[in-house]
């Protein structure tokens, strides 16, 4: 296996932390004007701690109308009582019932993308035919949008994820101001696209979900549109994006141990113990930010309010204190409380949807297929891991059962 982008990779992303783990587990960065925070008990403290560490960096971000709107119903970045209002509104539709009946139609669609695949020949790319699809239609056709968007929230959503932390010592100001400059414009058309639609299913429901959450009702209060686009929105871009992460990383980690696949073979029930250790050896998203809201001590030293905090997933998860031997990809890891989907009040809305599409699509992989192999021919084009942990393409060559 070649990899394009060599200095992307795991290995490099993790020798950079192996750097800022030396200079402690909790330190001060000059250059990026933020505190890391990298062990697994402090960031679990940052992720539990929502009164003290905001999940509203809005201060910290660029202010343009854009960026406003598609804040107004991201409740991952709201603090209670927002957080309260709009999760309890999006949990009375987005329910676990919802999403297990989703389990037939994934197969359907899978087993369809596996067709759509194999008439080109045994060799393909696991994430343009299957990775990314996969999770897009089952989100699409659950909020009732055309699936004919997928190009274009594609785009988006690529753009969006690579021009963050592209320089892992850019400063929070650049960042901004590269956000505005590249993802604003695309931002902008998205959320046209989809205040239009929103409006469109309040004058005529569907049965979907968007339908079902303009007419929930909490306390006699409901989403308005502007919300709504701003939930959906955030569905359509990290909804998908984790899923697609996921399975690339749990097929490249099964390819760097091969004698895996082979366990997984004898036994698929061990299935869901290695997507769950696939997603804590390559947390799609590598950190996540926090803003002090008064001072506060962690890790023995003092972070001022008003100070920016990115809690590292990443090394969490590599924690050796909680995790042994973490740098090994081991699916018998029992108990494997890995933080890849955060902790406490945001707890990821959508891990469930997440975890049963990614454990549908290797059930059906391996029962598809007598051999899966990543190709060496060809070049894995991974993500930015600064950005987000992920295959952007990943060839690989399959053989029927």
């Amino acid at each position: 296996m070649s990899v394009k982008q060599s200095e992307r990779t795991l290995s490099n992303f993790l020798a950079y932390l192996d750097g800022l783990r030396e200079r402690g587990a909790v330190h001060f960065d000059d250059k990026i004007k933020a505190w890391h925070v990298l062990g697994y008990h402090d960031t679990l403290q940052v992720l539990t701690d929502s009164a003290t560490f905001s999940s509203d960096v809005s201060p910290l971000a660029p202010k343009q109308e854009d960026f406003d709107l598609f804040k107004k119903g991201n409740f991952v970045r709201a603090d209670d009582p927002v957080h309260r209002r709009l999760r309890g509104l999006v949990s009375r539709a987005f329910t676990p019932k919802m999403i297990a009946g989703l389990e037939p139609r994934i197969n359907e669609v899978t087993l369809q993308l596996f067709d759509d695949a194999d008439a080109g020949g045994d060799q393909w790319d696991l994430i343009e035919q299957l990775g990314y699809p996969l999770p897009f239609i089952v989100i699409a056709e659950m909020l009732g949008i055309p699936v004919s968007d997928r190009a274009f929230v594609r785009r988006l959503s690529d753009t969006f994820f690579e021009v963050h932390n592209v320089d892992p010592e850019q400063s929070l100001d650049s960042l901004g101001e590269s956000a505005v400059n590249n993802v604003a414009p695309l931002l902008r058309e998205l959320n046209t696209h989809l205040l239009e639609f929103v409006r469109s299913r309040r004058k005529t429901p569907g049965d979907d979900l968007t339908s079902k959450l303009l007419e929930v009702e909490v306390d006699g209060v409901r989403m308005d549109d502007e919300e709504t686009v701003g939930f959906l929105g955030l569905l359509l871009l990290a909804g998908h994006v984790t899923a697609t992460s996921t399975l690339g990383n749990t097929v490249l980690a099964l390819h760097e141990n091969p004698e895996v696949w082979e366990q997984l073979r004898a036994e698929p029930a061990l299935i869901p113990a290695a997507v769950e250790e696939s997603m804590r050896y390559r947390p799609p998203f590598p950190r996540l930010g926090r803003q002090a809201t008064k001072d506060v001590e962690i890790g023995g030293q003092k972070i001022p309010a008003g100070d920016f905090v990115l809690a590292w997933l990443t090394t969490a998860n590599r924690d050796e204190r909680v995790f042994a031997d973490p740098d090994r990809f081991d699916i018998h890891r029992d108990p494997n409380p890995h933080l890849t989907f955060g902790k406490g009040m945001h707890f990821c809305l959508g891990a469930p949807l997440a975890r049963l599409e990614v454990r549908i699509a290797m059930r059906l992989l391996m029962e598809r297929y007598s051999d899966i192999r990543v190709r060496d021919d060809v070049p894995v084009n991974l993500r930015n891991p600064w950005a987000m942990i992920g295959v952007n393409r990943l060839p690989i060559e399959v053989r029927r059962s």
